[in-house]
């Protein structure tokens, strides 16, 4: 009897310290949020950034709080019950979206395959072994995948650039990768990066363009390099509807600026993790309720909560942002659209 083949659900962080000392050029022009040595974002702190602040919870914060039974994690990938297929006579109206895990969304747009900031790494960080660890792994084996027609790369934080992923899908499927100004620097040359502004699109095939959307956030992958690069989100436009994807970002006017220039959106991918402590994180991180309100802003037929459960980032409970949104939807009018939390390899049909 042939073994079955071993199915890879996460892979080992690829080593990349020299990021963590490295400042890359920066040659590019100048704009409402581009200065002469970094990007800005569109919206202006109400209160000063607390360096200070920061630094302290950094050192003293407890960083393992989850308690993940990962046995029990990976035994339920044991379970699927679906897996994607390619499906290349499939009408552009037939939309599917996965939720891979954390930021990693597989969409499928009629016979058209993207990936938004796949990640299959076990640590988010340079180093094997070091920085959070997953805490479940990927719903989807890498092998499972379909064809990878693209990759929607919103900027260069380590839970969202993974460097292994990135080589294994290029290995497998030689894809381009969009992404923000300034990211191909982190990544290796053979890679096909195509590197986008605020507001740039760029016409996929003849029946999707790709559009690179403001976000309120910042990048760096260390101690000299913050903000050099741009960071944003993603809507993939076709004549039967706007996905958006957001990326990470915190709550600002841009959403209702998405709307205004491309419509309401058939499916929005909004990050409802990562945002305690609130004075430390609102201006980067939505919480669940301001994930409720770019859901509002982006006339949303129906939202997908991303960037929680795989990785302690913050210090808020693992199941915390579920809950805090559905408190959120239960205040509201019984008539909004819904806006779903679903388990890793599991799928919406949109």
């Amino acid at each position: 009897m042939k073994d079955k083949p071993t199915l890879t659900y996460q892979l080992p962080t690829q080593s990349c310290l020299s990021h963590t000392f490295g400042k890359p050029p920066f040659p590019h022009e100048t704009s409402d949020h581009c200065g002469v040595d970094r990007f800005y974002n569109l919206e202006k702190r109400l209160t000063p950034f607390d360096r200070k602040g920061l630094l302290t919870w950094l050192a003293t914060r407890k960083s393992y709080t989850w308690n993940v039974d990962r046995s029990h994690e990976w035994n339920m990938r044991n379970h699927m019950l679906e897996l994607p297929q390619n499906r290349p006579e499939a009408d552009l109206n037939n939309w599917q979206i996965w939720f891979v895990g954390h930021a990693t969304v597989l969409i499928q747009i009629g016979p058209y395959n993207f990936l938004t900031d796949p990640v299959w790494c076990e640590y988010v960080s340079p180093k094997q072994g070091q920085g959070p660890q997953r805490a479940c792994p990927a719903g989807i084996a890498l092998e499972h995948l379909p064809t990878i027609h693209g990759v929607l790369l919103s900027h260069n934080h380590y839970d969202h650039m993974d460097l292994a992923t990135l080589e294994w899908l290029h290995e497998k499927f030689e894809m381009p990768i969009y992404t923000g100004l300034g990211n191909s620097h982190y990544m290796p040359k053979h890679l096909h990066v195509i590197e986008m502004d605020w507001w740039q699109e760029i016409p996929f095939h003849d029946e999707l363009k790709i559009a690179y959307t403001p976000a309120q956030h910042a990048s760096g992958r260390g101690i000299r390099d913050q903000n050099r690069a741009l960071w944003g989100g993603f809507s993939l436009l076709a004549k039967t509807g706007h996905c958006f994807f957001a990326g990470d970002t915190g709550y600002a006017g841009h959403f209702k600026q998405i709307h205004e220039r491309y419509g309401d959106a058939r499916v929005a991918l909004l990050p409802i993790g990562a945002y305690e402590p609130r004075k430390l994180m609102r201006y980067v991180h939505m919480n669940p309720q301001d994930a409720f309100h770019a859901h509002l802003d982006l006339h949303a037929h129906r939202s997908l909560a991303i960037h929680y459960r795989t990785f302690q980032l913050t210090d808020e409970k693992r199941d915390a942002p579920e809950h805090e949104l559905q408190q959120a939807m239960k205040s509201s009018s019984k008539l909004v659209n819904p806006f779903y939390c679903i388990r890793e390899g599991h799928f919406i049909r949109a």
